[in-house]
């Protein structure tokens, strides 16, 4: 990690709490990785319209702690994170997950920069980033796992990414509010699909939010 990286003096104890609190046992290593990749988007953001979280009192929370909240859920790989815009979730699980593979998908190429200036900073050795829209990515059934978190409705997830999930593999879709009305339309557009939701809890936020697992059936 380089000396430009200037982390908020804060921002390692909110980490320590989220994780205590979340029970995730992250090596020292892995929490300097997400801490920095976090310095790293405060930097650029500066510049650059990366994420609309300037607040560096909530960053932690929105960016490292919500991105992590879903990560019992990863535990299969290749992961696919379609729309990870800054890198958010992909590029913390990535830290959290040497093991598994990620490939980080955005179509906006002053974020995929981002991402791989990142990516290189860090060291990390388990990502590739993937300027394109996802139609374009000729990889059909080779993603255990397809993330999203602000890309589309559930339907045009399901629509544009299902030739890229392999058989047996399952979409993690992070929401806000129960999509209820994504929810009924996935039932009407799409056959095959079956779905369950979880509550995330993401420490110190107060917002709701859910995860909806899919699968192909």
């Amino acid at each position: 990690m380089t000396t430009r990286i200037e982390i908020d003096p804060a921002w390692p104890q909110q980490l320590e709490q989220g994780l205590s609190a979340m029970m995730a046992e992250l090596s020292q290593g892995q929490r300097d990785a997400l801490l920095g990749y976090l310095a790293l988007l405060a930097k650029w953001n500066r510049s650059y319209n990366l994420t609309a979280v300037r607040d560096k009192t909530l960053m932690v929370r929105r960016q490292l702690l919500d991105s992590l909240s879903i990560l019992p859920w990863v535990d299969r790989g290749p992961v696919l994170d379609v729309g990870t815009g800054p890198g958010l979730p992909g590029l913390p699980l990535a830290i959290a997950r040497p093991d598994l593979i990620f490939s980080l998908l955005d179509s906006n190429g002053k974020k995929t920069r981002f991402v791989q200036q990142a990516v290189g900073e860090l060291g990390l050795t388990n990502v590739e980033v993937i300027k394109a829209r996802v139609e374009q990515l000729d990889r059909p059934g080779y993603y255990a796992c397809i993330l999203s978190r602000a890309f589309s409705t559930l339907p045009e997830i399901i629509e544009r990414t299902r030739s890229l999930l392999t058989d047996d593999g399952r979409w993690l879709a992070m929401k806000g509010a129960m999509p209820e009305g994504e929810l009924n339309a996935l039932s009407a557009r799409v056959a095959g699909v079956t779905h369950e939701a979880a509550v995330l809890d993401v420490p110190g936020e107060q917002a709701q939010r859910h995860l909806i697992v899919l699968r192909p059936v």
